[in-house]
C-alpha cells in the first residue's frame, strides 16, 4: 500500500509539472491559431469556436519575414555542416597519439573553456577580418567548440586503432581513412553535436544585433525580437494590397510557432543517436 501510495503521487506530481511546462507552448499555439475577431472579443483563449489561418498568411506575406527565415536556415545549414567538418577533423587529430605537440593542443583548447576574451575583443576581431555587416560573422567565430571537441576526441579515443592499422596496409592515407573510416562510424556522435550547432546557429541573436547592421541580413530571432518591441509590425513591411493585420498578439505567436518549428521537426529523428554510446562498430577478427 505504501509503494501504491507514492507511485501514485509521484505521477500526479509529473502529471502536473508536465502540464505547466506544456501549457505555454499550447497556449501559443492555440492563439495562432484563433480567428483575430475572435481574439479580439476574448484575449484569453483555451480553445478558439473558430480556426483560422490569418496570422500564419499574413506573417508569410511578408518579404523581410521570409527573409529571416532564409538567412536563419543559411546559418544553420552551412555553419552547422562547416562546425562539424572543423570538430571532427581537429578531434580526431588531438586523438592521434602521434601527433607532435598534441598536449600544447589540448592546453589552448582548454584554455578557452575556462577563459573567455569577452565582448569587446570579438568585436575588435570580427573587426579586424573585415567581418562586420557579412553573415560569416556568425559562422566563423563559432565554428568550433572546444568542449564538443573534446567529447568528440574522446569518441575517437574509443575506436580501435586496428581499424587504422588495416585501412593502412590497404595503402589508405590518413585524409581517406578519416573520411571513409572514421566518419561512416560516427554517425550518431556527428549527428547529435549537429543539431546542437544547428540550434545554436537558428538562435543567433545577440551576435547578428553586434555585428550586422543591414536589416536584409537579419535571422529569424531578431525580426522576432523588433516584432515584439514593435506594437504596430511596421517593420513586417507588408504590401498596401495586404488585408487588415490581425491582432498583433496573434502575429507574435504565428511567429514564434514558425520560427521553431524547424527545430521541432528534425529533434525526433536525431534523439535517438543521444543515447548511443561512444563505441560504433568493432573489429572482427
Amino acid at each position: 500500500m505504501g509503494d501504491r501510495v507514492i507511485n501514485i503521487t509521484n505521477l500526479a506530481l509529473l502529471a502536473i509539472i508536465g502540464a505547466i511546462t506544456f501549457f505555454p507552448l499550447y497556449y501559443v499555439i492555440v492563439v495562432s491559431f484563433t480567428e483575430p475577431s475572435e481574439f479580439l472579443q476574448k484575449p484569453f483563449v483555451l480553445l478558439p469556436k473558430h480556426w483560422s489561418l490569418a496570422s500564419y498568411e499574413y506573417m508569410l506575406s511578408s518579404k523581410s519575414f521570409i527573409r529571416s527565415i532564409g538567412n536563419s536556415g543559411f546559418l544553420a545549414t552551412v555553419g552547422t555542416a562547416l562546425s562539424l567538418v572543423v570538430t571532427a577533423g581537429i578531434a580526431y587529430a588531438l586523438s592521434r597519439k602521434r601527433l607532435r605537440g598534441r598536449k600544447i593542443f589540448m592546453l589552448l583548447i582548454l584554455i578557452t573553456i575556462l577563459f573567455s576574451p569577452g565582448i569587446i575583443p570579438n568585436y575588435m576581431i570580427v573587426r579586424q577580418f573585415g567581418l562586420i555587416n557579412s553573415v560569416w560573422a556568425l559562422i566563423i567565430p563559432s565554428l568550433a567548440s572546444g568542449w564538443n571537441i573534446i567529447l568528440m576526441k574522446s569518441f575517437f579515443d574509443s575506436l580501435p586503432v586496428e581499424l587504422e592499422e588495416s585501412a593502412a596496409i590497404d595503402g589508405s592515407s590518413d585524409i581517406a581513412t578519416f573520411f571513409r573510416i572514421i566518419l561512416p562510424l560516427s554517425l550518431p556522435s556527428l549527428a547529435a553535436f549537429g543539431l546542437f550547432y544547428a540550434v545554436g546557429y537558428w538562435n543567433q541573436y545577440f551576435n547578428a544585433l553586434l555585428y550586422l547592421n543591414d536589416a536584409a541580413k537579419w535571422p529569424i530571432q531578431v525580426m522576432l525580437q523588433n516584432m515584439l518591441l514593435s506594437a504596430n509590425n511596421s517593420d513586417l513591411m507588408i504590401s498596401s494590397t495586404a488585408a487588415q493585420a490581425p491582432p498583433s498578439t496573434t502575429l507574435q505567436m504565428a511567429a514564434v510557432i514558425i520560427a521553431t518549428a524547424p527545430i521541432l521537426a528534425i529533434y525526433p529523428f536525431l534523439q535517438k543517436h543521444f543515447a548511443k554510446g561512444g563505441m560504433v562498430g568493432s573489429v572482427k577478427g
